[in-house]
C-alpha cells in the first residue's frame, strides 16, 4: 500500500491511496466467500456457485462493496500513520481505479485536526483568585448538622407559625377544573421553604389542625407545564396535622452524637479543616479555569465543525448519565428544561467549541513542552481511581485497553499542560485586598421532582444544574472527550462515497 498527499486546504486533506492487486484480490475472495451463501444461480445449489461464473453471470463489480470494506480499515489506518495526518471525522472515499488483478486506486479526504498557532502562554496575567473559610462559614455548616439532627414535635394547641411542618391534603383547580399533578394527600410542606409555588406556603400560616380553606395562587411565567403557565389556581386544602423541629444545643454532648469527637472545638475545627480542603479545591480549579479562558480568547483556531458536533454529543451522553442518577431520562429533562434537542444543541455549541478549542491549544502546550508521563505515575493514577470505586488497582488495570490507558496519559500531559499555566501566571491582587470567600457548596440534589404540579419543580433545578454544570466542565476534564471521533474513526471506518462501483445487475439474495 501507498499514500501521496495531493492537497489540504484548510482542515481539508485529499490523499490517493493505492492497495497493491494481491490484497485487493484476497479481499475479493473474502467477499464472495461472505455473499456466496445468499446468492442463487441456474444450475446450481445455493451457495455453490463458482466464483467466476458469479461473475460473468452479475458482473464483477457484484463483490466489490464489500471486498473495499474489508480491505479498507486497515490500508486506512495504515495510510493516516504513514502521512503522519490526524483525521477528526468520517473519510469520503472515491474510487479511481479498481478491478480483478488491478491496484486498487483511492482518492480519500477527510478532516483533519487543525493546527495552532501558540502565542506567548506563559505569564498570562490575571486577577487573583483565592477562596478562604470565614468564621460564619463553619457556623453556617454546624448549623444545618444541628438542622439533620433536630427532633420533631407535635402541635396540638395552636396554628402553623412560619418554619412548622404541616401535613396537608391539597387538590387544584384551573378555571374550576382539577388539573393532573394537582392533587396531594398527607404531603409534609415545611412553611417557608419555599417547595411550592409562590403565594402558597404563606397562606397556610394561621391555620389549624382540620380547618379547610382555599389557596389562591398564580402558577409563574417559567412554570415548567406549558398549560399552566401564568393561571390563576384554586387550592382546595386541609391541614391534617402540625408538627415543628426541636434543635440540640451546640455542645459537647451534640459533637458526640454527630460526630467522632468528643467537644464541639474538635468538631468545629475539622469542619474548617474540612471547608478549607474544599476551598483550596476550588481555588486551584478556577484558575486553571482562568488560565485557559484566558487563552482559548487569544488564540484564533479554524475548528471544524465536526468536532464541535462531537463535542455536543458527549455534553449529550454525559446528561443522559446525570439524568439517569435523578431517576429522569433526557427527554424529561429536554421537557423540564422547556427545551429540544435541536436548542439544547444550539445551546450547548458555543461552550463545546470553547472546549475543543481549550484542548486543541493545551495539546499544542504538551507537544511544545514535550511533556512526558512515566508507566509509574500511569499506575499511580490507577491506583486513585480505583479508590475512588472501591476496586483493586490490579483488577482495575485488567479491564483497562491499551487505547485507555494511552489516553490516561494524555490526560495526565494535559495536566502537567494546565499546571504550568497556572504556575507561570501573574496573579494581581485586588486593590481592596478582599479574598474571595466561600460557605459549604449545595450539594447534588437529593430527591426527584415532586409530583404535584402545587410545588416548584426540583427537576428543573436538577436539569438546569446539569446543564450549566456542562457548560462551565474545566477545560482538562473535558480534553479528551473531544477526541473521540478521532478513535471511532480509525475502528468503524467505512467508505462514504464510491463513485465508480456499480453493480451491473443484482443478484438473486434471499
Amino acid at each position: 500500500m501507498s499514500s501521496v498527499l495531493d492537497k489540504k486546504e484548510k482542515n481539508t486533506v485529499e490523499f490517493t491511496m493505492t492497495v497493491k492487486a494481491e490484497a485487493f484480490d484476497e479481499a475479493m475472495n473474502q467477499s464472495f466467500k461472505k455473499n456466496v451463501k445468499k446468492i442463487a444461480l441456474p444450475g446450481f445449489r445455493k451457495g455453490k456457485a463458482p466464483r467466476k461464473l458469479i461473475e460473468r453471470a452479475y458482473g464483477e463489480a457484484v463483490f466489490y462493496d464489500d471486498a473495499i470494506d474489508i480491505v479498507f480499515p486497515a490500508e486506512y489506518e495504515a495510510a493516516v500513520k504513514e502521512l503522519a495526518i490526524e483525521p477528526v471525522d468520517v473519510p469520503k472515499l472515491d474510487v479511481k481505479e479498481i478491478g480483478s488483478g488491478k491496484d486498487l486506486v483511492m482518492t480519500v479526504s477527510v478532516t483533519v485536526k487543525p493546527e495552532v498557532e501558540l502565542g506567548e502562554y506563559k505569564g498570562i496575567k490575571l486577577d487573583e483568585i483565592v477562596h478562604t473559610v470565614a468564621d460564619e462559614d463553619v457556623e453556617k455548616e454546624l448549623s444545618q448538622k444541628q438542622e439533620r439532627n433536630a427532633r420533631l414535635v407535635t402541635v396540638e394547641d395552636r396554628a402553623v407559625k412560619e418554619g412548622d411542618i404541616a401535613n396537608i391534603n391539597f387538590e387544584g383547580f384551573v378555571d374550576d377544573k382539577a388539573f393532573a399533578g394537582g392533587k396531594g394527600e398527607n404531603h409534609d410542606l415545611t412553611i417557608g421553604s419555599g417547595q411550592f409555588i409562590p403565594g402558597f406556603e404563606e397562606q397556610i400560616v394561621g391555620k389549624t389542625i382540620g380547618e379547610e380553606f382555599d389557596v389562591n395562587v398564580t402558577f409563574p411565567e417559567e412554570y415548567h407545564a406549558e398549560d399552566l403557565k401564568g393561571k390563576p389556581a384554586v387550592f382546595k386544602v386541609k391541614v391534617n396535622s402540625i408538627q415543628y423541629k426541636e434543635l440540640p444545643a451546640l455542645d459537647d454532648e451534640f459533637a458526640k452524637d454527630v460526630s467522632e469527637f468528643d467537644t464541639l472545638d474538635e468538631l468545629k475545627a475539622d469542619i474548617r479543616a474540612k471547608l478549607t480542603e474544599q476551598a483550596e479545591k476550588t481555588t486551584k480549579q478556577e484558575q486553571e479555569n482562568a488560565v485557559v479562558d484566558a487563552l482559548v480568547d487569544a488564540t484564533e483556531i479554524d475548528v471544524p465543525d465536526c468536532m464541535i458536533e462531537t463535542r455536543i454529543e458527549n455534553i449529550i451522553r454525559e446528561n443522559n448519565m446525570r439524568m439517569a442518577q435523578q431517576g429522569l431520562s433526557f427527554d424529561q429533562y429536554l421537557s423540564f428544561m422547556g427545551s429540544n434537542l435541536d436548542q439544547f444543541k444550539d445551546m450547548m455549541r458555543p461552550n463545546a467549541l470553547k472546549q475543543v478549542k481549550a484542548n486543541l491549544i493545551l495539546e499544542a502546550i504538551v507537544k511544545a513542552e514535550g511533556f512526558s508521563v512515566s508507566d509509574e505515575a500511569v499506575d499511580e493514577k490507577i491506583k486513585e481511581m480505583a479508590d475512588m470505586y472501591h476496586m483493586e488497582a490490579d483488577k482495575l488495570k485488567e479491564t483497562l485497553r491499551e487505547q485507555d490507558l494511552e489516553n490516561i496519559k494524555e490526560d495526565m500531559k494535559i495536566e502537567q499542560a494546565v499546571a504550568l499555566l497556572v504556575d507561570s501566571a501573574k496573579w494581581t491582587k485586588a486593590k481592596s485586598g478582599a479574598a474571595k470567600t466561600t460557605g459549604t457548596k449545595a450539594t447534588a440534589a437529593k430527591s426527584t421532582a415532586t409530583k404535584s404540579a402545587a410545588s416548584k419543580s426540583t427537576a428543573t433545578k436538577t436539569a438546569k444544574a446539569s446543564a450549566e454544570k456542562a457548560e462551565k466542565a474545566p477545560a482538562k476534564t473535558a480534553a479528551k472527550k473531544t477526541e473521540t471521533k478521532k478513535t471511532e474513526t480509525k475502528t468503524t471506518t467505512k467508505k462514504a462515497e464510491s463513485k465508480k462501483t456499480v453493480k451491473k445487475e443484482k443478484p438473486e439474495v434471499e
